[in-house]
């Protein structure tokens, strides 16, 4: 059977590298091509990190509330476990999801998720979705009629987790779209295949008059004056 687990997570910011944390892990299970409803989700004490505004604009998790939450000491090993050796969706996660994650999985010293584990489902998009403006999460979510109306407010890792694995499923049932090179290729054939192409059409004259012929002189000398 296979199992296919779509997750995202919440931070105090972008760099790990710099002191961020993670605040929250969402994940939906996709078992056989249908989603179970066996989710996981936990917020996260960031132990100290202070969340700025504008991180708290975009997902209204406040530190406040992350007081008696756990930390990812405890949280870390129960993800672990609910995700197993099955491969995991993260959207644009081979930039920011799993770096992020593996961060601190690391500075716990525990396993992290290994590269054939991992699937981006912003690279999956690029290969099967066209004419997109942009292939954020909700971008290609309306592309494929799927509601926002769950994160009308904010973001959550477990509302997105949710979006995710519907664009997923969709994403999965879309055909890949050939390589441009192979679309150029056809359409080259198809415009030598036209009937008028390579015929042997006669050559059309135009000879002009005498009149034209002393319209145009006179209008040329002009430049000459």
């Amino acid at each position: 059977m296979a199992r296919i687990i779509c997750f995202d997570i919440e931070t105090t910011g972008f760099e790990y590298q710099r002191g961020d944390r993670c605040i929250e892990i969402g994940a939906v299970e996709v078992l056989d091509g249908k989603i179970t409803g066996n989710n996981f989700h936990e917020y996260i004490n960031p132990e100290g990190k202070i969340i700025p505004r504008e991180s708290y604009e975009v997902h209204k998790i406040s530190n406040a509330f992350l007081d008696d939450k756990p930390t990812m000491a405890v949280i870390a090993p129960k993800f672990l476990e609910y995700v197993g050796d099955s491969v995991m969706v993260a959207h644009n996660g081979k930039e920011f999801d799993f770096p992020f994650l593996n961060y601190e999985l690391k500075n716990l010293g525990l396993p992290e998720i290994p590269p054939e584990q991992q699937q981006d489902s912003l690279l999956i998009a690029r290969t099967r979705v066209f004419n997109l403006k942009t292939y954020t999460l909700d971008a290609i979510a309306k592309f494929y009629g799927i509601s926002l109306a769950t994160r009308a407010d904010a973001h959550g890792a477990l509302i997105d987790s949710e979006i995710l694995a519907k664009v997923y499923l969709e994403l999965e049932n879309t055909e890949p779209a050939p390589e441009i090179s192979e679309i150029v290729e056809k359409q080259h054939a198809a415009f030598l295949a036209h009937p008028k192409i390579g015929g042997n059409f006669p050559y059309r004259q135009f000879p002009i008059s005498p009149e034209e012929e002393k319209i145009h002189q006179d209008f040329m000398a002009q430049f000459n004056e």
